[in-house]
């Protein structure tokens, strides 16, 4: 059964057809060629939509939308270009932590991207950096955003792992702040030795103060996001709610940018985004459930342990394994096919589950750096107008601390456990 799924569902692949159409119509000739009932298409595909962490994600979407249609982007960017000053390499410095603080609003690398990408490459060509430089840049930036709450994979990972949303939301601030320092880290040793030019901006205190004050609505909302976490007092999806709320708020009182017709272009932005998502979740769920019943799960996990016992190791070994998925599958789609058969293999093994979660995401966010599926990559091709093979060359000096990233979460379980645990105690 398993053979003739994945035969099926790789010929798909190869073929060009939609991974969504390629998870549903591979589970779907199984099931109906096997004998079994054809309303299991239906059940299975319906039940894996009727959860409440999903509905975080059309929320979360929804507010980066409604944030970027108010601007806060261009406010945010100016106020972090006058606290860093006149340093070697600023405006880079200035795109990273833009990332880092943006990536507490919007949940996926490819809105990052979206809502910062032109942003970030014209500011730092404005100043005399190579365009792949800037390119480069602004793709590994982006990987911040799926690691730091809100983060849609993450959430989409918690419901099929069947671990807390809440912590694994919690587990990924201290390794975004690590990717966040040793990108920055990077860009300081290039900085120095390829003598990247100084910011040319020469703010007053007075103007620092008002672009703080203008910027201040727009930084309270990854911290309210963050706080309503912590506390308790609010799960994802009251979170995202509020998030949205507190967009609609100041959008409308505070910066009164936000027009009804911008309004109803972030909704639909919104539903195209969900809608693909959703599509991809309910076609994986029927996938993952025909492994199941030829019990994949069991068997990878026997073999797993077969190779050895030791955690390390076989996070390792998952580690190489999700790099060369993530190189051909989309992650959200990656993560409901796969997580189901590693996840419990690991958690045998001794594999704290929050660190598992980190690094399975943090594995396909690598891999949206990476051809040929590499969607950030032709993202930024097309907002650059450059060729993919200058993008590509762009990042390649940029997988250094991403892959150092990888590798301490993957040894060190504290950088993903401490924070959560300390908190939800």
């Amino acid at each position: 059964m398993t053979a003739l799924l994945l035969l099926i569902f790789v010929a798909l692949l190869v073929c060009g057809v939609p991974i969504a159409v390629c998870l549903g119509l591979s589970s779907a000739v199984v099931i109906v060629t096997q004998g079994l009932p054809v309303s299991v298409l239906a059940q299975r595909s319906l039940n894996a939509l009727d959860s409440s962490p999903l509905l975080a994600v059309p929320l979360f979407i929804l507010a980066a939308s409604l944030l970027n249609a108010i601007g806060v982007t261009t406010h945010l960017f100016d106020l972090v270009r006058m606290i860093f000053g006149r340093i070697r390499g600023a405006v880079a410095q200035v795109s990273i932590f833009v990332s880092l603080i943006f990536s507490g609003i919007s949940g996926a690398a490819l809105a990052d991207i979206g809502a910062l990408g032109a942003v970030q490459i014209n500011q730092m060509t404005a100043q005399g950096y190579r365009k792949e430089f800037a390119s480069g840049l602004t793709i590994a930036a982006a990987t911040i955003g799926p690691i730091f709450p809100p983060s849609i994979p993450i959430i989409i990972y918690a419901s099929v792992a069947n671990v807390s949303t809440v912590q694994l939301l919690l587990a990924g601030i201290v390794p975004a702040l690590v990717i966040t320092a040793l990108l920055m880290i990077q860009v300081a040793i290039i900085a120095r030795v390829s003598n990247l030019p100084r910011d040319d901006i020469r703010p007053q205190a007075s103007d620092v103060a008002k672009k703080f004050v203008i910027s201040f609505p727009a930084l309270l909302a990854p911290v309210l996001l963050i706080g309503g976490l912590m506390s308790g007092w609010f799960g994802p999806t009251e979170v995202a709610g509020m998030t949205v709320a507190y967009a609609l708020v100041i959008g409308i009182f505070i910066y009164r940018s936000l027009s009804f017709r911008a309004t109803l272009n972030a909704l639909r932005e919104t539903v195209e985004a969900t809608a693909n998502i959703l599509f991809i979740v309910s076609a994986a769920a029927l996938f993952a459930w025909v492994l199941t019943l030829d019990q994949v799960p069991m068997k990878a996990t026997g073999f797993l342990l077969s190779l050895s016992d030791n955690p390390l190791v076989l996070l390792l070994l998952v580690n190489l394994l999700l790099l060369v998925v993530g190189m051909v599958l989309e992650s959200i789609a990656a993560i409901l096919i796969i997580a189901p058969i590693i996840a419990p293999a690991l958690t045998a093994a001794g594999v704290d589950p929050l660190q598992l979660g980190i690094v399975f995401v943090l594995n396909l966010m690598i891999g949206l750096l990476t051809p040929p599926v590499g969607m950030s990559l032709y993202m930024v091709s097309i907002i650059t107008k450059m060729p993919i093979t200058r993008v590509i060359a762009g990042v390649m000096p940029f997988f250094i601390p991403l892959f150092l990233s990888l590798l301490v979460v993957s040894a060190v379980p504290a950088i993903s456990t401490w924070l959560p645990n300390l908190l939800m105690k």
